[in-house]
């Protein structure tokens, strides 16, 4: 009954491990970027899109996050329109056209396969923004599938920094005796984990170079909308979804 936990708990440590070396990295870019102006931007398709909101607008998170949120892309319009929206191309650059970008900024996309045209030409297009591109996927099932874009190149292949979430192909990890497909997507439990170090990363490096990081409270605390308030004022203007 319990093997899902099981396997998240070992998940967990290996993604920590696996990781290692790119979350530093990542932190790193991240931390110069925020202390240079920039925004982090997190943006996913399908399921990935919880991801995107994962880190955004969040206690206990970085006031200077920008999730770029489209409908058609997420699941509660039509999840099985969102399907096909993210395999079309060029609606990467028509979501992007509604957002503040700019050069020296970091994004990080979310999709566990790393397949379809959408995630990958949201890499494309920022990379010529001169913005570093931080992937959050699954190596073991993208590198199993051929990618659905023009380019043949997988989200992996294309990202500056990969954080692999270290799922499984297909994503669902617990086989259960009479069903033909297995159960337990484990690609968000691990991904928000691995955001969430990810920021705590970049506040210890941003304190550690001398620099305080805007860090939201919970809005269900006493003092704690006021105290965003005051923090989310100066980016009113260059976050969309405030």
């Amino acid at each position: 009954m319990f093997a899902y936990f099981d396997i998240v708990r070992n998940l967990l440590n290996e993604a920590e491990t696996r990781n290692a070396d790119a979350m530093e990295k990542a932190a790193d870019v991240i931390a110069t970027s925020l202390q240079q102006g920039g925004l982090l931007h997190t943006f996913g398709t399908g399921h990935g899109h919880i991801l995107a909101e994962e880190i955004f607008y969040r206690a206990g998170g970085l006031v200077t996050v920008n999730a770029i949120l489209d409908p058609a892309l997420m699941l509660h319009l039509s999840a099985l329109s969102s399907s096909h929206v993210e395999r079309l191309p060029g609606y990467a650059e028509l979501v992007l056209d509604r957002y503040t970008v700019n050069r020296g900024d970091v994004m990080i996309i979310a999709s566990n396969s790393g397949l379809n045209s959408v995630p990958i030409e949201m890499a494309l297009s920022v990379q010529k923004r001169d913005v570093t591109v931080i992937a959050l996927t699954s190596l073991t099932h993208s590198r199993a599938q051929e990618s659905r874009h023009s380019s043949g190149k997988r989200l992996f292949e294309i990202a500056d920094i990969v954080l692999d979430n270290c799922g499984e192909l297909g994503d669902a990890a617990v086989q259960i005796e009479g069903l033909l497909g297995k159960m337990g997507a484990t690609s968000t439990v691990i991904g928000a984990a691995l955001l969430h170090a990810l920021v705590i990363a970049v506040a210890q490096k941003m304190l550690e170079r001398g620099v305080v990081p805007p860090v939201t409270m919970s809005a269900n605390v006493q003092n704690g909308d006021a105290y965003n308030s005051e923090l989310y004022r100066p980016m009113l203007n260059r976050i969309r979804h405030l």
